[in-house]
């Protein structure tokens, strides 16, 4: 009996408090998008954060068969005029990255111009994307063609 004590004492300290718990890595700091000002990365993570957040996630991955991910997707990083009509007329029932998301997206009507520049070129440089930014002029462009 005396032995399995004396193991059983050596197994724990063996194993510590790591065993216990795990703890998180540290990830390092996000680097700056480059050529992106640090006002437009603001601006833009607080409409993410009042309009997308609740269903695109805190890390961008969205929601299985429901909210597509904004990390690493065609529809983010590619054609721009695509991805600012999502938010200028919503989506609906489309496969991204080859998965089925059957969710509504509403159009986001109540943004303006600089609004969806500022939420394009913050998640087109966040979640591990990189991508170029959008502006002000080129949303009320893509605006404008959309309306005929």
């Amino acid at each position: 009996m005396k032995k399995l004590v004396v193991l059983l004492s050596l197994l724990a300290v063996a194993a510590g408090p790591a065993a216990a718990q795990k703890k998180t890595p540290v990830k390092a700091p996000a680097k700056k998008a480059v050529g992106v000002p640090a006002a437009v990365l603001a601006q833009g993570k607080s409409v993410y954060v009042q309009n997308c957040l609740s269903c695109h996630q805190a890390d961008g991955l969205g929601v299985d068969g429901l909210n597509p991910p904004l990390a690493n997707t065609d529809y983010v990083l590619g054609d721009k005029t695509r991805l600012t009509k999502v938010l200028l007329n919503g989506l609906q029932g489309v496969d991204i990255n080859g998965e089925p998301y059957n969710n509504v997206m509403p159009a986001q009507e109540s943004l303006t111009d600089a609004q969806i520049a500022a939420v394009l070129t913050y998640v087109r440089n966040s979640f591990g994307n990189k991508a170029s930014a959008l502006s002000a002029a080129e949303v009320k462009a893509i605006r404008a063609a959309n309306k005929k």
